[in-house]
């Protein structure tokens, strides 16, 4: 006898019902994935049952947000980065004076993300601006 073992994510009627479980249904303990903690709780260590949900997607490597700063202090360097005119100089070196830590704010790394991919597309299109 062959037995498969698949995850409820390939029954899709199953993802849907969860989808339409009302919220006060989901958070019924005013957390979120109410259900899904309470589902699990025999089977999970308490420890990652309980623990408090990190931001989506946050990559929580120190190395990169090490490696982020650097290619933002390299765009900083070059003065044909096409991207300096649009960026906050003094506040881009507060954050980047930041410690960094294992949790550093989210919204840090999103900024500098932006700044790099906006710095990147506007050097892959030859887009140069002017004020």
């Amino acid at each position: 006898m062959v037995r498969q073992k698949c995850s409820g994510i390939r029954r899709s009627y199953l993802v849907e019902y969860a989808f339409n479980i009302p919220w006060e249904m989901k958070a019924f303990d005013g957390r979120e994935k109410s259900i899904l903690r309470a589902a699990t709780k025999d089977i999970l260590p308490e420890s990652i049952s309980n623990r408090v949900k990190s931001p989506y997607p946050s990559t929580q490597d120190p190395a990169y947000e090490r490696a982020l700063r650097q290619s933002l202090t390299t765009i900083l360097e070059d003065s044909n980065s096409p991207v300096l005119p649009l960026l906050d100089h003094k506040r881009i070196q507060q954050t980047l004076e930041k410690p960094i830590g294992d949790l550093s704010p989210m919204y840090d790394r999103m900024g500098i993300e932006l700044a790099i991919g906006l710095n990147t597309w506007l050097k892959d299109y030859s887009i140069s601006l002017s004020f």
